[in-house]
């Protein structure tokens, strides 16, 4: 009878003493069978036995030797939203990368949430997949342990909120973005300039906003907080919120939407209310999608990669199972770019 593997040298530096999975087993107190489960995914382990397990391969800081962890030809790309042009974009940039390296490439939602759930994660581990990419989510820190203890890499692209300094991330330059299309509007003459922002829970849109104040700082003109409002990134966020914007008395003669889709719902907005874009009020959306330079007036909006982005982040999740030294990886932000097309105008042009 073969004596028992070690399950991996310690890495918390406390000791060099290897645990093989029966003494992992013996101090959970369950079966080694039941350890082997556990890494592999499997769904049938009761959460308090998988709890105390992956805590025991965390203190042991174990990792799946590169023999055991065989993967499957597979990313897996996880959104907390699908259902926009914008996860389009995404999608075509990780299939770039996916298609060159003869990979396919696995769609999840997470219904909103900005951490998928641990259905999902035991889903991932099951199936070991060369890299996950999570968009505008995360993972928990049991959901972190999982994927890190079957050394699967995971890349978050646009997180949500701040991902740590160990947890590799591909942003964006979003407070630049919105500083540069609100100087835009300033430049052009506007002085009562609105904004749509997006979800205050997610760090792009709190950017975005803290670009669009620190531009009419920097003008000397005053941040007048009835004139910014608070969407979800959705058309009908642009549509009501816009609707509420416009009918107010002294209402801004430019607005900053947060995103192309708040945007067009904007547009939708001032078209019920008859006033003209650009001549009675300019827009400024965010992402420059395509539907971008289709709509009448085409939308000024800023470029963010998004195909580039999620390029990069494949990529990354990529190098990141190849081996390379994760400890070393930080957030990379891509630069944005203000695309002026037709919807912005000085003020009261006729």
């Amino acid at each position: 009878m073969t004596s028992p593997q070690p399950a991996e040298t310690r890495t918390n530096g406390r000791s060099s003493q290897t645990a093989t999975l029966a003494e992992i087993a013996r101090e959970a107190g369950v079966s080694a069978p039941t350890v082997s489960k556990v890494l592999n995914g499997r769904a049938d382990v009761a959460p308090g036995t998988r709890s105390r397990v992956e805590e025991l391969l965390r203190t042991h800081g174990y990792r799946r030797r590169r023999a055991e962890a065989t993967r499957s030809p597979l990313i897996d790309l996880v959104f907390h939203e699908l259902e926009s042009a914008w996860a389009m974009e995404v999608i075509r940039g990780v299939e770039n990368v996916a298609r060159d390296a003869g990979l396919s490439v696995v769609l999840s939602e997470s219904a909103g949430r900005l951490t998928p759930g641990r259905t999902w994660a035991d889903q991932v581990a099951a199936r070991r997949p060369h890299g996950v990419i999570l968009v505008l989510s995360g993972l928990d820190e049991s959901g972190r342990a999982l994927l890190t203890s079957r050394s699967i890499p995971f890349v978050v692209m646009d997180p949500a909120g701040d991902p740590g300094t160990d947890v590799p991330s591909i942003g964006a330059t979003n407070w630049q973005g919105g500083l540069a299309a609100t100087r835009h509007l300033v430049e052009l003459g506007h002085t009562r300039i609105g904004a749509i922002s997006g979800p205050s829970r997610m760090m792009c849109s709190r950017a975005r906003v803290d670009g669009y104040r620190a531009a009419l700082d920097t003008a000397g003109l005053p941040v007048d907080p009835e004139l910014i409002v608070t969407g979800d990134f959705h058309h009908d966020a642009g549509y009501q919120l816009g609707l509420a914007l416009l009918r107010r008395e002294d209402r801004p003669t430019a607005v900053f939407a947060g995103n192309d889709l708040q945007a067009l719902g904007l547009y939708e907005a001032a078209r019920e209310l008859g006033l003209r874009i650009p001549e009675d009020l300019s827009v400024v959306g965010f992402d420059d999608l395509p539907v971008a330079r289709w709509v009448g007036p085409p939308l000024t909006t800023v470029r963010q990669p998004l195909t580039e982005m999620a390029e990069a982040a494949a990529r990354l999740v990529l190098d990141l199972g190849k081996g390379e030294d994760s400890s070393t990886a930080t957030r990379v932000e891509l630069a944005t770019s203000l695309v002026v097309r037709s919807s912005t105008a000085p003020p009261g042009r006729v």
